[in-house]
């Protein structure tokens, strides 16, 4: 029976005000560490070597934005605080106010937060750089502040590349632990599908593109073909470069350049033969959909999706989950990206939980990102998200694979094996990432694929040098 992220954290919001009222006494009585009494861990088994309760009595300032995830791990803090007998002091902030939020936060002394949402991208890079992170390694490598069954290499090695620094050597330390993630999958309307397609989907890029056309001709705007982020901004770059990297082939692509540089930063690639592919594929798709395509970021593509009026969509995997509570619930169907190499590839992006630098109880902050991406919680938690970061909780029966719809179940799981970072770890990036939106911008105008990309190349070439 599938367990909707709705019903599910109902089920639980009853037993957590029980506990809520149970921990307020076991707070009032703390005691000193020789007197700690080992409990229960959650779960039911009895932890004889870890020591939960180390820190109890203490507050922990967690900083969190407001996203499915926050809304999964809510349920759930009343049972770490019975756990650990620490209080959690909880903040969050609505998405677009959260990153500045965030940075002006992690520069203040005191720092506020002790624990908070982090951005597993160039964002994370740069306040790596600034000296605003905690690195984890030192407390996933002790024994004593880390249990023995929390395995880091459930997660894939593409997710803790993204915020493993510095990049490019061996003495590398991780500073932020994925909490949720998405990876860049096809999303199709089953009915249209069948209706205009004999309910064949396309296995190749080409003839994603050659189907999408057809369907919008068919569609004459009552329907459309395809919808894409089209608008010309930085907030389309891990989309795009998903679909690019479908295009590149097996060839690595190691960070802190990614696919876009030749290894040097002064060596952009945007005439490759692959990433003109890539960014045309793109654009051809946008070509397949509403008239105003130019000015749709996600919401507006995912609304449209919902209401029936797509036949294709690609995008962030975790948007799939709410579709079965949509108006086309039972008829969305999901795949990985139809190749264009040998083989089908992808990318992924991903919110991790972090510790601030000032924070004066890291230890405490650790215990907290322990627990909550833990292979016992991550996947009750993750219920909210379509989202699970660990292999393990998309291969074993749990409460998180009973909520999944089974086909974009596998399709993620499928996408996560092949999946790579599409971070760029330079200052700016961002800069780059509209310079590209505006490439495809101009190639669905009408502008040639490969002269639109010698233009980009020269405008990046351009900002690298005004940045060196």
């Amino acid at each position: 029976m599938s367990i909707t992220p709705a019903k599910f954290l109902t089920h639980y919001s009853r037993r957590h005000f029980v506990q809520l009222a149970t921990l307020s006494t076991l707070l009032a009585a703390c005691r000193p560490a020789s007197e700690h009494t080992e409990l229960t861990r959650n779960g039911g088994e009895l932890d004889t070597e870890f020591q939960w309760q180390r820190w109890r009595c203490q507050e922990l300032a967690v900083l969190l934005n407001d996203h499915p995830w926050t809304a999964g791990v809510k349920p759930y803090l009343a049972d770490f605080e019975a756990l650990t007998g620490i209080r959690i002091k909880l903040e969050i902030v609505p998405e677009p106010d959260y990153f500045e939020f965030m940075e002006t936060m992690l520069r203040q002394s005191p720092v506020p937060a002790d624990v908070f949402f982090l951005p597993m991208d160039s964002t994370a890079y740069r306040l790596w750089q600034d000296n605003l992170l905690q690195p984890l390694t030192p407390f996933i490598n002790n024994s004593q502040l880390t249990e023995s069954s929390y395995n880091l290499f459930d997660f894939p090695e593409g997710f803790r590349l993204a915020a493993m620094y510095p990049p490019e050597q061996l003495d590398q330390q991780l500073f932020g632990m994925p909490a949720t993630f998405e990876a860049y999958i096809l999303f199709y309307n089953k009915q249209l599908v069948n209706q205009y397609l004999e309910g064949q989907v396309p296995r190749t890029l080409p003839e994603l593109i050659e189907a999408a056309r057809k369907i919008n001709q068919i569609g004459n705007g009552d329907f459309f073909g395809a919808v894409m982020r089209g608008v010309k901004s930085d907030a389309i770059i891990d989309t795009v470069t998903g679909l690019v990297l479908n295009s590149w082939g097996p060839e690595p692509t190691p960070l802190p350049h990614n696919l876009w540089f030749d290894g040097d930063w002064q060596q952009p690639r945007f005439t490759d033969a692959r990433v003109v592919e890539g960014l045309a594929a793109y654009a051809q798709l946008m070509q397949a959909g509403p008239p105003n395509i130019k000015e749709i970021d996600w919401p507006q593509a995912t609304q449209l999706f919902q209401s029936g009026q797509a036949a294709f969509y690609i995008d962030a995997s975790l948007f799939g989950p709410s579709y079965e509570y949509s108006a086309i619930a039972g008829q969305v169907g999901y795949t990985v990206l139809p190749r264009s190499q040998a083989a089908s590839l992808t990318g992924h992006w991903l919110w991790g939980l972090g510790i601030a630098q000032q924070s004066p109880q890291p230890e405490a902050a650790w215990l907290f990102i322990q627990w909550a991406t833990s292979q016992k919680m991550e996947p009750q938690i993750s219920v909210t998200t379509g989202g699970a970061p660990r292999f393990s909780s998309w291969l074993t029966p749990s409460a998180y694979t009973e909520a999944m719809n089974i086909d974009y179940a596998l399709a993620v799981q499928t996408a996560m094996q092949t999946s790579r970072p599409t971070v760029v770890l330079h200052p700016q990036w961002n800069q780059v990432a509209i310079a590209i939106a505006t490439a495809i911008q101009q190639i669905y105008d009408g502008t040639s694929a490969p002269m639109a990309a010698a233009e980009l190349q020269r405008h990046v070439i351009q900002i690298m040098q005004e940045a060196a």
